[in-house]
Parts: C-alpha cells; structure tokens; sequence
C-alpha cells in the first residue's frame, strides 16, 4: 500500500491541484455537454426545414392522392425518393406496402418509435447504423384539398448522416482535453509556488527552532507583515528571548554552584589532611586505649576516611562539570592494571579476575583505575561473594564486566543508579558511600568514548563497560 504524503507542502499542492483538475473537468463537461446541445439542436432543425421545403416543392404524385385513385407506381415513389436525396443521405419512401429508397437504408433501420410518430407530425430520432450515428426525419406526407391539409397515407425517412459532427464534437473533446492539462499544470506549477511562499515562514521557523534546540539562544526572526504567520514569528521571537533569559538565569546558578562545590571541596582538603594526619596518630594508639575511647577513635577514623573520599568525589565531579576532564591515553595492559587496582586497594583474595595476559587496549590509566575501582567496591559494599571481573577484546573496543553475586539491585533502581547520591535502598543512606562513585565511573567511560550499563541477575548484579579503540 502507497503512503499517503503527509508533508505540508504535499498536502498543499494536492489539495491545490485536485481542486484544479475538479474545476477544469467540471468547466469542460459541461461545456462540451453545452456544445454537444448546441450541435445537435442546429442539426435537427437544419435538417427539419430542409426536409419540409423539399417536401413542399413536391407536386407529384402527391396532388392526385386521393380516396379510391390509383396507388403511385414504384417510379413515382422512387421520384419521392430522388427529390429528397442529397449528398450522403439516405431516404425510404413507404405508401402501404410500396416502399422506394435511395442508399444503403432499410425500413428496419427505422426505429419503431419513430415510425408510430412520424403519423402524426414531423419528428426526429438519433440512432447508430452500421456503427455510424444517423438523425433520422420521419414525416407523412400531406397534400392540400379545398384549403385543408390532407393526409395522403405517403411517409417519408430521410437519413442524415452526423459524422462531421461526431468529428466537430471529437474536435471538441480534444481540444478541451488539451486545455483542461494546460490548466492543470498551470495550476500544478502556481501550486509549487505558492507551496513554497506560504511554508516559507514555517521554514524559517523550523530552522530558527533547530537553532534554538542546539543553543544557539540569540536566534530571533524578521517580522513581516501583519498577518498570522507574522504573529506566530513575533511570539516564536518573544518565548525565544524570555527561553534565553531564563536560561543564562540557570546556566549562572548552575556556574555559582560548581565554583560553590569546587571551592568547598579544595578549602577542605587542606584540614582533612590534618585530621588525615592526626587520625594516624590516633589510630596508632587506639589499640592502647581503654574501649570506650578507642571506639570512639576508630568512629572518627572511619568518618574522616568516609569525608576524605566524598571530597575527593566531588573535586572529581567539579572537573566534569567544568569541562577541564581530559584524557592522558597510553598502552595499557589490560590484566595488570586491573590486578594493581585490586592489590593498592587490598581487594585481591575478595575478587576473581579473568583477563588475558595479552590484552593491551589505549586507555587513560588513572581513570581506568577508578572505573574498575568504583565498580567492584560498589560490589564488594553491597554485593556479595564471590565478585567477578571479566575482561575481552571485542571486535570495536574492550569489553569489562563486574558481577557480584548478592541480593541485587531492586528493578526500580536500576534506571537510577548512575544518578549523583543516588542509593538502592534506605538503609544505606548514611552509613555507606557517597552516592557518586557510579556517576564518576559512567563519566570515565563517556569521556572515554564508551558506554556502561547494569542489568540484574539471578543472583546479583551485572555492570558492563564498553570502551572503543583508540
């Protein structure tokens, strides 16, 4: 099944051109039915008064017809005939059982309705012989005795022939025919035009909102005229305005919170180092503290630990948002950086690592490291044994995937996991994580070129990274 076009500017020249092609059929048939009229009317009354003056200017025998005369000889009814022939005529005179014909005609080729008439007046009837069309005058003969009419029992057809009219009205049609497709292609090419001025403005429109969608906020149109499409460009100019407006409003805020969040985040780092620095202190001599206060000890240690990686998540964030994070690539073997990742970190009996020795991939090393970093202690904080990596050369890039084996994700979750200080479940709300070490490791992996994406699993949960060669 062909699709209907659903363009404008399709609609518009349909529409334009079917209106065309409605009129111009419509002007030419009835024209041509006008015409048609017209020709025959002349026709028959040319034919009617030729027939009644030739009828008039016969004498004989028609003025001796009378009651108990002689009937005419088949001579005089063949000169009947003879005056009322003429150049491609054909004529059947009938009186009684005499009949006389001048051409090819015979009373069969008489219609019977034109026979019963033909008693009583001078008639016409239209009819195809021999597969040409004919007007056929049918009259009775009358003669005049004493002032008054007589009829004289004498009828007489007269057969002309209609084919230079047939050709006059072929003529016609063609001639129509040619002038209904010159209408409809002038039409068809006013259509285009016109198509074209009216969806102008749209246009414009069309690009100024593309324009519009790629930031380019400063996009206004002329206004011209007065008319609708005028009113809806000054509107499209006015939401433009108020549009950038409000947008340079969010884009400053969005700035004063980065800068807010970046300087934060810097102005801490130089008393967590302090505290960094004592904690060690502390933490060296909380095994010779009685319990309550080593407790408390080890509480402040895990607290500051806990301040010093959301700072350095959020240094991290600052620099994605400001657009300053870059890539340092190098060859990296792919196995070694991962089993490194795991031994800084002292992950290495709590994970399984399947990679090849000879896996080698351009990577930024530092953020790899922080990729596989914040996808297996996502596993190891809220998974469970035993926690899986697999890494393979695919054919367009390097494959990773981290599994763990614990309860999983809720479904729920999962479109919301990569989301900054987003948790699976209330209960980890304090106690566990920043919330953003998903977002940093998706932001890794976009800066790489690639994708990531977590699905769940029966049991636990499956994150897969995808990274292009590069």
């Amino acid at each position: 099944m062909i699709p209907l076009p659903t363009g404008l500017r399709a609609r518009l020249v349909i529409t334009f051109t079917l209106v065309a092609v409605t009129a111009s059929v419509l002007v030419a048939t009835i024209g041509y039915e006008l015409a048609k009229a017209a020709l025959i009317t002349r026709a028959e009354n040319t034919s009617l008064d030729l027939v009644t003056r030739e009828l008039a200017d016969i004498s004989f025998p028609i003025g001796r017809l009378r009651p108990g005369e002689a009937a005419p000889t088949d001579k005089e009814l063949g000169i009947v005939a003879n005056a009322l022939n003429g150049p491609g005529r054909g004529v059947l005179v009938e009186y009684g059982t005499l009949i006389a014909s001048e051409g090819p005609m015979a009373m069969s080729d008489v219609p019977n309705e034109l026979y019963g008439r033909a008693k009583q007046s001078l008639v016409t009837q239209r009819k195809v012989i021999r597969n040409q069309l004919w007007l056929i005058v049918g009259a009775e003969v009358y003669r005049d005795a004493q002032g008054k009419s007589e009829a004289t029992g004498l009828r007489a057809f007269v057969f002309f022939p209609m084919h230079d009219d047939e050709s006059q009205l072929a003529t016609l049609r063609a001639t129509l025919a040619q002038a209904g497709a010159a209408i409809v292609l002038i039409a068809l090419v006013v259509a285009l035009v016109s198509a074209r001025q009216v969806l102008l403005p749209v246009r414009r429109l069309s690009a100024a909102a593309q324009a519009l969608g790629q930031g380019r906020l400063d996009t206004r149109l002329p206004v011209h005229g007065q008319d609708e499409l005028a009113g809806l460009t000054a509107r499209f100019n006015d939401a433009a305005a108020a549009l950038e407006l409000s947008v340079t409003e969010l884009r400053s805020l969005e700035a004063m919170s980065r800068r807010f969040v970046a300087d934060v985040s810097h102005e801490l780092r130089t008393p967590l180092t302090a505290m960094t620095a004592v904690a060690d202190m502390l933490s060296e001599e909380a095994g010779r503290l009685p319990q309550a206060p080593a407790e408390a000890v080890r509480l402040v240690l895990r607290e500051i630990e806990r301040l010093r990686e959301l700072v350095e998540h959020l240094i991290e964030i600052s620099r994605f948002d400001a657009g300053t994070a870059t890539l340092n690539l190098e060859p990296v073997n792919v196995a070694d950086a991962i089993v490194d990742c795991l031994e800084v970190r002292g992950w290495s009996d709590q994970v399984e690592v399947n990679a090849s020795q000879g896996l080698t991939a351009n990577l930024d090393p530092r953020r790899f490291d922080v990729i596989v970093a914040n996808l297996v202690g996502n596993a190891l904080k809220h998974g469970a044994p035993p926690v899986q990596v697999n890494a393979r050369s695919t054919e367009n890039g390097l494959e990773v995937k981290v599994r763990d084996h614990g309860k999983g994700i809720p479904r729920e979750a999962l479109p919301h996991v990569f989301d900054r200080f987003f948790k699976a479940g209330t209960g980890r709300a304090r106690s566990q994580g920043s919330g953003l070490g998903l977002s940093i490791a998706r932001a890794n992996v976009h800066l790489h070129g690639g994708t990531i994406s977590v699905r769940a699993q029966q049991p636990g949960t499956l994150f897969t990274v995808w990274l292009p060669h590069q």
